[in-house]
């Protein structure tokens, strides 16, 4: 197999993180009684059904293309539910900031250079859209933290935008593997693959922890407004 032990379970993890953060994300919506944010959470499914996909991309060795072309379909898809539903938020906390003004005066690039059954052409296209529509959902979370902190921890739009670092070093690391070290691609190069993914792993745990931390602070803050006798 193409991965080593210590390598599937850093995949695995990551992939684990980003459903425990969207069923987390769900569970933290319904407390606090806002649709919108349920509705977030469910938007990030697309992104860990993407996920599988590079599994099982990775447990064929790579030899699958179709399952490739797949994975970043779907993550495209991700990416523009997770847009949309940062804007269904930012709708949702402008109309709270002018209430309050009144009344007071929240991404699995791929390793190497693969095949694709697409063809390069639009497997970069879809990559290059992507990356846009994730751009322009990292930009809405910085608004929607500054217009209604309570939605996300900053550790959560933190993680989210830790993706860039993990893309960053990725491309970096794809660099290295390949025309240094002589490996066919990333996915060949053990240890460079597992650092890289690894990256991801800590992204998808700060948002993972950034949503526990919200749920905490709002249970802490519901004991509060009803103390028992």
């Amino acid at each position: 197999m193409l991965l080593s032990l210590p390598n599937w379970l850093i995949h695995i993890s990551s992939s684990l993180e980003w459903g425990i953060a969207s069923l987390m994300m769900y569970r933290y919506g319904t407390l606090i009684g806002r649709k919108d944010v349920q509705r977030f959470g469910l938007s990030m499914i697309p992104h860990w059904i993407g996920s599988w996909f590079i599994l099982a991309y990775h447990i064929k060795d790579d030899a699958v293309p179709v399952l490739l072309d797949l994975s970043e379909t779907v993550n495209l898809l991700g990416s523009i539910a997770l847009l949309y539903a940062s804007l269904g938020i930012l709708k949702t906390s402008k109309r709270q900031s002018t209430t309050n003004f009144m009344a007071i005066a929240g991404l699995f690039l791929i390793s190497g250079r693969p095949q694709s059954y697409m063809g390069e052409d639009i497997f970069d296209a879809i990559l290059q859209v992507s990356s846009v529509v994730y751009l322009g959902f990292l930009a809405s979370l910085l608004i929607i933290r500054k217009r209604d902190p309570d939605v996300f921890s900053g550790l959560t739009v933190a993680g989210f935008w830790f993706v860039l670092v993990f893309i960053t070093v990725t491309v970096s690391l794809m660099y290295v593997s390949t025309e240094i070290r002589g490996y066919m691609t990333l996915s060949h190069d053990d240890l460079l693959h597992g650092s890289a993914e690894s990256l991801l792993t800590i992204s998808n745990l700060m948002i993972v922890l950034g949503i526990h931390r919200q749920i905490k602070r709002f249970e802490k803050r519901q004991g509060k407004d009803f103390p028992t006798a």
